[in-house]
């Protein structure tokens, strides 16, 4: 690198933006994804003993994917090229190829190909990189935002090992912002500025995981701020909001107001007002975290929905599963789905009300053995105790149905389901009325 070479580079730096410039540098700066970079996993050990496989980074925008194969960069004593998967082909992949291979054949040097937003890759040039990787001549790290096992060849990822990041947590990039405040060479800390608690929270909260996008808005704050009269530039919830764009939703997550909105969101959706129960999901996803608004639909399905419409839990599982799998915002679509199904269907609590009595009297009564012919056969030594014996098979009677005592003798007579009456459960109750007169 020549002087003007240098020059440029050092400006270069100095004028990226901060999310750039406060990239950790080795793993000990790195913050989160402990699960798999903490110390002691596998990852850390493989990247600290510089003894790295080919691996896939797949996990949300923002959380340190890149970040980790600049970390690698730095601690490798291979040759390490990157590619980004937007503007590389198949000529700069051969072209990577071509140089390992000269490189381990004359000084026995490994090489490191880090391949960003990998999935971007056709078929083609994904193939174009297997025989190296099978081979060794390359040590593949890919990057990517979407699942690897839809967009990533089945035989890449068969040579590769697959690392799951996640979004960050609301007290991980609060540290990360502090770090940017306090440092002077590479963050906003020369510019002697203060981020009150308030926006600091609102910043990493409304961030939803991505650290660029908070710390994108953290720079935007402190440059374009204007000074106090008093000389002091404080950025708080006003000036953090004007620089995300967004209102500091009055949710405390952890408090009664999460509570408060969760239950009325589920009683709006028992009250069969899809209007209500859609307000509340858009407060619960301005507010809350996407696990719990999934959590309570999945509740919601079988508590309030129940048997007036089985197949509601499996729709709202797949609406679940959906949101996610592509995360917000896009997820609020899916949740929306969900909500509406539910809210729209007709309810039944029937499946509540059985186990609940099932279970009150298992607690407060004598509810006595298990009837002798029900009980397991198949041990050795069962049959000399009876068990099983006079047990009748239904499928070996008309109608696959046989008259027979299943409950102990202590609850014979008891019953625990009563079928509510909507469409389904009166169908429910007549055939099992049929059977009982048929027998």
């Amino acid at each position: 690198m020549d002087l003007f070479e240098y020059n440029a580079a050092n400006e270069l730096k100095k004028s990226s933006p901060l999310a750039y410039r406060m990239r950790p540098e080795t793993l000990d700066e790195f913050v989160g994804q402990t699960h798999i970079i903490g110390k002691g996993k596998l990852l850390y050990r493989a990247i600290m003993a510089d003894q790295l496989g080919s691996v896939i980074f797949y996990g949300p925008p923002g959380t340190g994917k890149t970040t980790l194969a600049r970390i690698i960069a730095g601690t490798t004593k291979a040759e390490f090229y990157q590619l980004n998967a937007v503007t590389a082909g198949k000529k700069d992949i051969e072209s990577v190829i071509e140089k390992a291979r000269t490189a381990l054949g004359m000084t026995g040097r490994r090489t490191i190909l880090f391949i960003d937003e990998i999935h971007r890759f056709n078929k083609a040039q994904q193939d174009a990189l297997l025989p190296a990787v099978e081979e060794g001549v390359i040590t593949l790290i890919g990057a990517t935002t979407e699942n690897p096992y839809f967009e990533v060849n089945s035989a890449l990822l068969s040579r590769s090992r697959i690392f799951q990041l996640k979004p960050l947590t609301t007290e991980e990039i609060e540290t990360l912002l502090d770090r940017a405040v306090r440092d002077e060479e590479k963050g906003v800390g020369a510019m002697h500025g203060t981020l009150t608690q308030e926006a600091r929270h609102f910043l990493a909260e409304t961030a939803a995981g991505d650290a660029r996008s908070a710390l994108s808005a953290l720079e935007l704050g402190f440059l374009t701020t204007p000074r106090r009269p008093d000389g002091t530039l404080v950025i708080d919830l006003a000036e953090a909001e004007e620089c995300i764009q967004k209102k500091a939703f009055r949710f405390d997550k952890n408090g009664d107001a999460h509570y408060d909105v969760l239950s009325a969101f589920q009683k709006s959706i028992r009250g069969s007002d899809p209007d209500a129960a859609i307000h509340y999901l858009a407060r619960l996803i301005e507010g809350a975290d996407l696990k719990s608004i999934c959590r309570r639909l999945l509740v919601i399905a079988s508590e309030d929905v129940g048997l007036a419409y089985p197949s509601a839990i499996s729709i709202v599982k797949s609406c679940v599963d959906a949101a996610v799998q592509v995360g917000l915002p896009e997820a609020q679509i899916n949740l929306a789905h969900a909500v509406l199904v539910l809210a729209t269907a007709p309810k039944s609590n029937s499946a509540v009300r059985a186990i609940g009595a099932a279970l009150s009297d298992i607690q407060t009564r004598d509810v006595g053995e298990v009837p002798p012919h029900l009980r397991d056969a198949h041990y050795s030594g069962s049959v000399k105790l009876g068990h099983g014996q006079g047990y009748l098979y239904p499928h070996d009677y008309p109608g696959h149905y046989v008259k027979q005592q299943y409950l102990p003798d202590a609850l014979v007579g008891t019953r625990y389901y009563e079928p509510a009456d909507n469409k389904t459960e009166r169908a429910i109750r007549e055939y099992l009325g049929k059977l009982k007169h048929e027998t």
